[in-house]
């Protein structure tokens, strides 16, 4: 079936759609549950299931993953909404074409448009932004923009649910910046007693490295953090690619095996690419750190919970063929387990923080292609 011209995005209002509403709009037809992972376009819509449907959204570490579960809701007689930002669609290109279009599985799809043409964005979202309607085209996924008006949030979901009842296929809304409005009524993250925030454990890390270390630091807010608080010729900030540091950072020291390499991760993304743990395992480079700051929330898209606090990442590590694994919630006991891992790699120490971070934090004033080649520059000293 050819897919179907995608319209100009109407414009939403100008302070969005109220996500109570939204959610009751998808509900009463029928729509649930929900799995995904968080995009702050949509997080408000999340925050709301969380606090007044909790059952109803299931909290997945990868997209592709969310896919695959909304698949098999499918079989069991719901209709499921899968939701993901549109940085994350490519890890969805497997499980659309070879699962759901194989066997037939209609699964709803909300995604996000960061980086869409003409509206500014971060880097790693330009080239995904201008290709994905395109891209949802390609995949054979009937796609439309998210409607502008509740009132018109009915008749759409009832096309949508007659496409995939009629095809078999899945059906798409690609979600605008805008599009949904704030939601009142989610508590703050909660955080345990006396635990650092992000940027002073960042702080305390670099200060304990081996001057020499290579540094490569995931998405969001770390990456700005390290940037603004400890910029350096040895510091890469991989920003987009979600889950990919830890990679990166294996692929570094496998191949600079003279320098000292660590990786800053986060809870979610070590999570969304929890195979990388056991690459690093596998492959056992005697000089690779991997830190994993815990605030058991995706804050960067506005702190919806991950799954870490049901996972004890230390044990997966040693399970993995990490030399050695300890999970830390204090200035002292990080600092003495960087100094005890940076001698028995491949190590893991994950680090206990509080949610939140400096409001005012700025983004990465350093072109990623000109902070990749400084790196390499540097890897090459």
């Amino acid at each position: 079936m050819s897919p179907q011209p995608t319209p100009a995005p109407p414009a939403p209002p100008a302070t969005g759609l109220d996500p109570a509403a939204v959610v009751r709009a998808f509900r009463q037809a029928g729509f649930g549950p929900f799995t995904g992972v968080p995009c702050s376009f949509l997080g408000p819509v999340i925050s709301c299931l969380q606090q007044e449907a909790p059952d109803s959204y299931l909290i997945a570490s990868n997209e592709g993953e969310a896919v695959a579960v909304a698949a098999g809701a499918r079989l069991a007689g719901r209709t499921p909404v899968v939701i993901l930002q549109n940085s994350g669609l490519g890890n969805t290109v497997n499980p659309v074409t070879s699962l759901l279009h194989t066997l037939r599985i209609p699964v709803l799809l909300l995604v996000t448009w960061r980086g869409e043409p003409g509206r500014p964005d971060e880097p790693q979202h330009e080239l995904m932004g201008r290709i994905t309607p395109a891209l949802l085209d390609a995949m054979e996924v009937r796609n439309e923009p998210f409607p502008a008006r509740v009132a018109d949030l009915d008749e759409r979901l009832a096309v949508a649910a007659a496409h995939m009842r009629d095809t078999g296929l899945p059906f798409a809304f690609v979600v605008p910046k805008g599009a949904i409005g704030r939601y009142g009524g989610a508590p703050a993250p909660a955080a345990g007693p006396g635990l650092m925030l992000r940027a002073e454990a960042i702080d305390r890390i670099m200060r304990a490295l081996d001057p020499r270390t290579l540094v490569v630091a995931t998405t969001g807010k770390t990456a700005r953090e390290l940037e603004r608080d400890r910029d350096r010729p040895g510091n890469l900030y991989v920003v987009g690619s979600m889950g990919c540091a830890s990679s990166v950072a294996l692929g570094v020291a496998l191949h600079a095996p003279g320098r000292p390499v660590a990786v800053l991760d986060g809870d979610g993304a070590a999570l969304m690419r929890l195979e990388a743990v056991v690459g690093i395992g596998h492959h056992a480079p005697a000089n690779l750190l991997h830190v994993v700051l815990d605030n058991a929330a995706y804050e960067s898209t506005g702190a919806q919970p991950t799954a870490s606090p049901g996972v004890d990442l230390t044990a997966v590590a040693l399970a993995c063929g990490y030399r050695y694994a300890r999970d830390v919630s204090t200035a002292d006991g990080l600092d003495r387990a960087v100094g005890t891992a940076a001698a028995a790699g491949p190590a893991m120490v994950r680090v206990r923080i509080a949610p939140g971070s400096d409001p005012a934090l700025g983004r990465p004033a350093l072109a990623p292609p000109d902070s990749a080649a400084r790196f390499q520059k540097e890897v090459r000293s």
